[in-house]
């Protein structure tokens, strides 16, 4: 799969090891982003900050990953399920870059929650791209669900 970026955000890991692994299959290239202040790594102040965010509708300025996607054709984007939508870093980055005419993938991870509202929250953001199935991951990352949903979605 030329020209394929992945851009994820991951605060306890989960989500960077789906991207990895997504990184690994289709020989895309991996950029992870970075907001400017960091959330508390306390699950119990993370969730009170992450809550008081996303209901503010705050997008985080970018500190890294937030670089040009001219020369990408398709991105894989990848959240955390986050009160059923999409981590506030992740929004910068869909807010602050043109999808018009690009393959948009997206993935996540949850603790129970599936998408929730996030290939929603991702289709409105990229309206003028073309959305693919995505895949949310409970748990452990199997590598064959991956590569059948690659295939299944056509990029393998």
């Amino acid at each position: 799969m030329n020209n394929t970026l992945i851009v994820y955000y991951s605060l306890f890991q989960n989500t960077r090891n789906l991207a990895l692994e997504i990184a690994k299959q289709t020989g895309g290239t991996i950029r992870e982003l970075i907001p400017e202040n960091n959330y508390s790594f306390d699950y119990n102040t993370a969730v009170k900050e992450v809550r008081n965010e996303i209901s503010r509708g705050f997008c985080p300025k970018l500190i890294s990953g937030n670089e040009s996607i001219d020369n990408h054709q398709t991105i894989c984007i990848g959240t955390p399920n986050w009160f059923k939508t999409l981590a506030p870093p992740v929004m910068s980055f869909l807010r602050q870059h043109d999808f018009t005419g690009k393959t948009v993938i997206p993935f996540c991870t949850h603790g129970g929650g599936g998408f929730g509202q996030i290939e929603d929250d991702i289709s409105k953001e990229c309206s003028k791209s073309i959305i693919l199935p995505g895949i949310a991951v409970n748990g452990a990352i199997k590598p064959e669900e991956i590569t059948n949903w690659l295939k299944t979605i056509g990029v393998l």
